[in-house]
């Protein structure tokens, strides 16, 4: 087939990445996003998120004429949807939180109005099994006059397929190229065209499945990380009650040849880990009972860290014969992991939250990778500021900027981080 132009939708921070190493291979790129303010920076030649080395290629890509944005969908030959797919809130308490298709099926609908036969429809996001067939039959149903796999198979007009990306925050120029793809294809023409298509700058090996079993996979991935965060997790939590240091705890079981236990952290967040086993749990509710709770310890480790902090408020206070409302903190860190900008589900940011709401003296935030937070509660300061000016400094991001942190004499330190990416 031939890929002159493609469309990926949704600039976030797997779109915009995977757009530019579209547009680095000498291909027109035609971004849309329905966030018009990130439109216009990428079409400035900047990005509005921090990923290593995406500005320099953005700039160069957008000079050239080769990468575009926009908010409305245009012709190309395939098209990328990498939106969100967050959850619900639970309706009750105990209950399942289902998985939000809505972005996905707008998408769908959006570029249904421009598809032509033989065009290629590539679904990225991280999502429920089965979603690959519904965004399908969305398109479908906006398009009586074309054909789509669910009806005609290999003889379609538009070939469909799904393709999770697999890369680490930070990292994601270099792990796009060099990670394998699982390529899930509604039919084997499917599979082919979108091979094809990543072939243009993946280096890794594409790997062919069906769409569901490509599905299924990255929440497996994910599901499997969290599993294996949430031990390491509730270790710490009854390690604390029993008075033994988890750190080497951990570092002393894992010289065993076949144990590798991952270090705790204050929680778990971002759009993939913290979400995606939810959505395996929603699909098999009474058999999930691992994932599921898995899900529920790293869910509640924030509230956990936050009895912590409040605890050493009270502790400084007793000590230092002062009110608990004149005991500052100062907490280090609000993004989901290490040295990124990205605060999506981060249990950083909801401790933070918490502690403000729950303490009635001074609580502000360091977070060198983020100029602003959509929250009038959370104050930012800068490193210096905050080393000044607080009795109680909490690490709960582990930033580069944090590793070598030195702590003036006569301020108390909690860290929470352990590396637990």
């Amino acid at each position: 087939m031939a890929f002159n132009t493609i469309s990926v939708i949704g600039l976030g921070y797997i779109g915009l990445p995977t757009a530019a190493m579209f547009a680095s291979k000498e291909k027109k790129v035609i971004g849309v996003d329905i966030n018009q303010h990130a439109v216009d920076i990428i079409n400035a030649g900047k990005i509005h998120i921090v990923e290593p080395e995406l500005d320099v290629m953005v700039k160069k890509l957008v000079d050239r004429g080769l990468l575009k944005a926009t908010i409305s969908p245009e012709p190309a030959d395939a098209f990328l949807i990498a939106v969100p797919t967050p959850f619900l809130p639970a309706k009750t308490e105990g209950s399942i939180p289902e998985p939000d298709l809505s972005h996905i099926e707008a998408a769908a609908k959006s570029i249904a109005k421009v598809l032509k036969k033989g065009d290629l429809v590539i679904l990225e996001s991280t999502s429920p099994v089965g979603t690959t067939e519904k965004m399908a039959n969305w398109m479908a149903e906006a398009r009586s006059d074309l054909s789509f796999p669910q009806t005609h198979g290999g003889a379609s007009d538009i070939r469909v397929a799904y393709c999770p990306e697999r890369v680490l925050p930070g990292h994601v120029v270099r792990e796009l190229v060099n990670n394998d793809r699982v390529v899930g294809g509604m039919t084997e023409f499917c599979s082919a065209a979108a091979i094809e298509l990543y072939e243009l700058f993946v280096e890794g090996e594409c790997v062919v499945t069906n769409a569901r079993t490509a599905e299924m996979a990255k929440l497996t991935e994910n599901a499997s990380r969290d599993v294996s965060i949430a031990f390491a997790n509730e270790l710490s939590i009854i390690c604390d009650k029993i008075n033994i240091d988890v750190l080497e705890l951990i570092g002393l079981a894992n010289r065993h040849p076949r144990v590798n236990i991952l270090q705790p952290g204050p929680g778990v967040g971002g759009h993939c880990i913290a979400v995606d086993p939810w959505f395996i749990v929603a699909s098999a509710p009474s058999n999930a009972h691992l994932i599921k709770t898995a899900r529920m310890v790293n869910d509640d480790k924030p509230n956990w860290v936050v009895r912590k902090i409040m605890s050493s408020v009270t502790q400084i206070s007793h000590d230092l014969k002062i009110s608990t409302d004149k005991v500052n903190v100062a907490c280090f860190g609000l993004s989901f992991k290490p040295d990124i900008d990205d605060l999506r589900q981060s249990p950083s940011l909801d401790i933070v939250r918490a502690v403000t709401e729950i303490h009635s003296g001074s609580v502000v935030a360091v977070e060198p990778n983020i100029k602003g937070v959509n929250e009038g509660s959370v104050i930012l300061v800068d490193q210096d500021q905050a080393l000044a000016n607080s009795h109680l400094l909490v690490i709960l991001v582990a930033h580069k900027e944090f590793l070598n942190l030195s702590v003036p004499d006569g301020i108390r330190c909690i860290n929470f981080t352990g590396g637990a990416r």
